[in-house]
């Protein structure tokens, strides 16, 4: 697939609000600040762009990559990332709240002051990921590949482990409610039944 190049773009504090874009690198792209609702990128490459503070809503990358960007204070909001491959990314104080992260590839990425809420990342690749003391609450992570992640200390409350084995991710002071207890125990080969009354 032959990519269309943009270098050394300015969009800081731009509104993106409708903007389409199909198979387009964008290399040191400044998106700093940026905002809006709608926006759909397919198939498209970041590299060592900045998303510092970008704030957008119902937005769409799909099927894109990301290469030495900055996601610092970023924040999506019902935004759909299917797909998606980071690599060498840093996550400072993102924020996502819902959307579809399904598919994606985030392996070893440092997640640790990441908040994410409420977001689908059905069959994500997580292995090594370092979430110590994150918060990733209400996530459906079912299928996810979590081997080596590193989610101690982490707010799990509300996601679906099914696809953590506790036995290769670190959990030590991770907070989970007691439906995620199960689910680990089980994990780990307990029995875990009710307590009858003799």
């Amino acid at each position: 697939m032959t990519l269309t190049d943009v270098r050394d773009a300015d969009w800081y504090g731009d509104d993106l609000s409708g903007q389409e874009h199909t198979g387009v690198r964008f290399s040191v792209l400044d998106l700093a600040e940026a905002t809006g609702t709608g926006a759909v990128f397919t198939d498209c490459v970041f590299v060592d762009a900045t998303f510092t503070g970008v704030r957008l809503t119902d937005a769409a990358f799909l099927n894109c990559t990301f290469t030495g960007c900055s996601f610092f204070q970023a924040e999506f909001d019902d935004c759909k990332f299917v797909g998606s491959r980071f690599e060498r990314c840093t996550f400072d104080l993102m924020t996502v709240t819902g959307g579809d992260w399904s598919f994606v590839a985030l392996p070893g990425a440092d997640l640790h002051r990441a908040t994410l809420g409420g977001v689908r990342m059905r069959e994500a690749d997580l292995a090594g990921v370092n979430a110590a003391g994150a918060t990733l609450r209400g996530l459906d992570l079912s299928a996810a590949e979590l081997a080596g992640a590193d989610l101690s200390g982490a707010d799990l409350r509300g996601s679906d482990l099914s696809a953590v084995d506790p036995r290769t991710a670190q959990l030590a002071g991770a907070r989970i409610d007691v439906a995620q207890a199960v689910v680990l125990a089980t994990a780990l080969g307990l029995d875990v039944r009710p307590d009858v009354p003799d």
